[in-house]
């Protein structure tokens, strides 16, 4: 392995340089990367409609292009599905990744052109394994196989001239051909559309294998890892693969998993290393293993726009570009692509712990927040109340939801915790106060909405049954791969769901 690990150690310098150019000049990156895009796209039908060609500065690229989400995009996309070429990007895209979408219930199909494979996706994962190799040289990574557990993908029933799928099932099926040498499970099993027969198959494949690392949506992974332990037997994953040392996840927070991998995976030499990339784009890794933040990748075809979140109601809202951004406010991320998105409103919201170089953690959803009272709460906010509470009463969450529970004449306001616990609290009332408290101290805006209980009472936290989650995914379709759980809602649609089904779970029993 010292052999195989110096080879990709050489390999990997340069790569390695490049990342170190842009932590030192980012803003001359971030510009010839725009002015990059724009020259490549200049001849389209969107370059033709807003002269791509003669934009020459950030400040007149903000004054010609709007900044749209899906729905502005939507005309383009369908029109891209049917086999229409050079509308946002002069490449052919065939490739349409399906985003499950937690803020609507509708899918969304987002165009993946080979630049965006080649100079994103692909980078980012050969970009991992470069910094991880860097901060761990004597790594056995190569000694064994990675899992990956992705979804699945079908032609495109809208046209027969593009296909559709998740993210991750898009990236094995363009991966090359000797990538089968180096990961598991096979690309057959990997792209069985059922979760739960491929699950089963994962797990008849992969026993047999050298797994030295993991990679996906933590919840996910756990459930994949329970039904081996459960098959086989065994008490800890290791008791499997041995020589298991990487978990390289994203899509969801880690925090509320974490206890849970480090008791499935009891080793002090098992590592983990966060990755942002989404449909649109691989954003963000984490480059130091001692850090729970992650660096911006600013040359993967990507030019990174920034609207701090007070603005966005705003019918002018400042954007900023990475020049200007400060450290700990929060900003929705706004992205002009190598595949055709330009001042693209992606919905996630950051916020920057570093500008040397520039580093960032992800706070929650543009449209995924509880704000019925003035309090607004994001997803970073409940993520670290619920890990305070945790930490103070032994508890474990396997997944959650919070909703507002409405006030009115009779009663006032108040939020509804939905939990299924990996391990119970002892207490439950006690760990209600632990959270209440960890959202005060965290949250000012909460803390004033809950004092003396006049707009706010005590939260409700509901624990429900086992499967809860798995049988409301299952209903709806989204079992498996990219799907994630919505963390927290203004309305109580999700809420009033998930009760009915923990009661029909609970009068089964």
């Amino acid at each position: 392995m010292p052999f195989l690990n110096s080879i990709l150690g050489w390999f990997n310098t340069k790569r390695l340089y490049q990342i170190d150019l842009f932590r030192k000049y980012p803003a001359e990156v971030q510009f010839d990367t725009l002015m990059g895009l724009l020259e490549k796209a200049k001849d389209t039908e969107y370059g033709r409609l807003y002269g791509f060609d003669s934009i020459k500065s950030f400040e007149e690229f903000q004054r010609r292009i709007p900044i749209l989400d899906y729905e502005g995009f939507k005309p383009y996309i369908d029109r891209l599905r049917q086999g229409e070429e050079n509308l946002l990007w002069p490449n052919e895209i065939k490739w349409f990744a399906k985003s499950s979408g937690t803020t609507q219930n509708k899918s969304k199909f987002i165009p993946v052109s080979f630049d965006a494979l080649e100079d994103c996706h692909f980078r980012g994962g050969r970009d991992i394994i470069a910094i991880y190799t860097d901060f761990h040289p004597n790594n056995n990574l190569l000694s064994g196989k990675g899992l990956t557990l992705g979804g699945s993908h079908q032609i495109d029933n809208f046209s027969m001239k593009s296909y559709y799928g998740d993210l991750s099932a898009i990236l094995i099926e363009n991966q090359p051909w000797w990538a089968d040498f180096i990961r598991t499970p096979s690309q057959k099993v990997a792209l069985i559309p059922d979760w739960e027969e491929k699950l089963d198959m994962i797990t008849h494949e992969t026993l047999k294998e050298n797994v030295t690392s993991i990679a996906g949506v933590p919840s996910w992974n756990l459930v994949m890892i329970k039904h081996l332990l459960d098959y086989t037997g065994k008490s800890n994953l290791l008791e499997i693969w041995p020589n298991l040392e990487l978990f390289m996840h994203g899509g969801v927070s880690f925090t509320p998993y974490r206890e849970q991998f480090k008791q499935i995976i009891p080793s002090p030499n098992m590592n983990y290393l966060e990755a942002y990339n989404a449909s649109e784009g691989f954003f963000a890794l984490q480059d130091n293993p001692n850090s729970d933040d992650m660096l911006l990748m600013l040359d993967y075809g990507i030019f990174y726009e920034f609207i701090p979140v007070e603005d966005m109601a705003l019918e002018k809202p400042r954007v900023l570009t990475v020049a200007d951004v400060e450290v700990g406010k929060n900003y929705a991320m706004v992205i002009s692509t190598n595949s055709g998105l330009w001042r693209y409103l992606i919905g996630d919201t950051v916020t920057f712990t570093s500008k040397a170089p520039h580093k960032i953690k992800i706070t929650g959803r543009t449209r995924h927040f509880i704000n019925v009272f003035g309090e607004e709460v994001i997803v970073d906010n409940a993520e670290n109340a619920l890990k305070i509470a945790c930490d103070r009463t032994g508890a474990q969450i396997r997944e959650y939801t919070a909703a507002p529970i409405y006030m009115d004449r009779s009663q006032t306001g108040s939020h509804e915790w939905i939990i299924e616990f990996e391990v119970e609290p002892a207490d439950l009332n006690a760990f209600t106060i632990e959270l209440d408290s960890a959202l005060c101290s965290i949250n000012s805006d909460y803390e004033a909405k809950r004092y003396k209980g006049v707009t706010l009472k005590m939260p409700i936290v509901r624990s429900v049954a086992k499967q809860t989650y798995f049988e409301w995914m299952r209903q709806r379709g989204k079992l498996g791969g990219q799907n994630k759980v919505p963390r927290l809602s203004n309305t109580r649609e999700y809420v009033e769901q998930l009760i009915e089904i923990d009661a029909a779970i609970k009068v089964s029993k």
